[in-house]
């Protein structure tokens, strides 16, 4: 998004014409912004209604006599295109068309505010020079799909434009099976089950999704569970994903009573004796996907890392 240089003054004869529209669709028109731009806009306190009994937010519909003014958006460091950086990581395949790469806990997938570099797709252009998809754009090179930071495990890079298109149309129609390990507070009262809850934003705390009890302010999304094996505190689970909303595994087993260990968003931070998980032991363990040029089946698995290997231990005999 461009910054904004100056203060733009959107008068009372503009506005009539479009008396009765919502504020951030007219504003994203005349700005030619993505209302999600005006909403930032909005949010930071820097559009303005006349008369001033008005309050400016994204839903207000304009009325004829109003006017509108919007002030400079605050002027941020311009980032550079993501470098390469000897950053270590696991690659578990290669070849021509793609990379699948055991992603560590602690790493950040792509550049983005608060992480411009240190991140997965630096390492990867240090790794592999100009060859990898731009379709997600630079930020994101060959990025098709995303792992939280602190999540470990498999994640696929695609190395072409193609390949890109074709595992993200993979991902689309649920041809990817994927298996995640989870280390869970509690014991299960079945081996194995399933949560059908749609997932929503959080109507409080933002940053979270939920179970929402009217399932039609959530979408639809589908995860299975087996248990590998129960202990007196905990067990460890195995979930296929059918869909893949944000956060889904760790909202679905906090919905269940069964928040994963060191998950502090959806569970609590408690110890195991005197070891406190620094993260949520949830690992993206095994990938089965028909390659995307060649249609022969990979299946690909991660290891579990050494954090979860400790806290696994802990966990199911203590």
């Amino acid at each position: 998004m461009k910054t904004l240089l100056r203060i733009v003054t959107i008068g009372e004869e503009e506005v009539r014409s479009f008396a009765g529209q919502r504020l951030d669709v007219f504003l994203a028109a005349i700005l030619q912004r993505s209302r999600n731009q005006v909403q930032s806009l909005l949010k930071q306190g820097l559009v303005h209604l006349q008369p001033a009994a008005a309050k400016a937010q994204a839903s207000y519909r304009l009325r004829a006599g109003d006017s509108v003014t919007v002030e400079p958006s605050p002027i941020a460091p311009v980032e550079a295109e993501p470098s390469g950086e000897a950053i270590p990581i696991d690659i578990i395949y290669e070849d021509d068309a793609l990379i699948a790469v055991n992603k560590q806990p602690g790493l950040v997938v792509h550049p983005a505010v608060g992480h411009w570099s240190g991140t997965l797709v630096n390492a990867l252009i240090h790794h592999c020079g100009a060859q990898l998809a731009g379709r997600g754009g630079q930020e994101r090179l060959g990025i098709v799909h995303r792992l939280d930071k602190d999540t470990s495990g498999l994640m696929l890079i695609a190395k072409t434009d193609e390949v890109h298109e074709r595992l993200g149309q993979a991902f689309a129609r649920r041809e990817v099976k994927k298996i995640y390990r989870a280390l869970c507070w509690g014991v299960f009262r079945r081996a194995s089950g399933e949560c059908k809850g749609a997932i929503g934003r959080h109507p409080v705390h933002r940053k979270k999704m939920t179970v929402p009890k009217n399932q039609e302010r959530g979408r639809t999304a589908w995860t299975d569970y087996r248990v590998l094996k129960q202990g007196k505190l905990g067990a460890e689970v195995e979930c296929l994903l059918h869909t893949g909303r944000t956060h889904q595994i760790r909202v679905h087993l906090s919905h269940l009573g069964h928040p994963i260990l060191g998950d502090t968003l959806y569970g609590r931070r408690a110890p195991i004796n005197d070891f406190y998980p620094a993260r949520q032991m949830l690992h993206a363990a095994r990938i089965e996907i028909a390659h995307p040029l060649t249609g022969k089946l990979l299946r690909l698995e991660a290891p579990l890392p050494s954090d979860y290997l400790t806290a696994q231990t802990l966990l199911l005999t203590g």
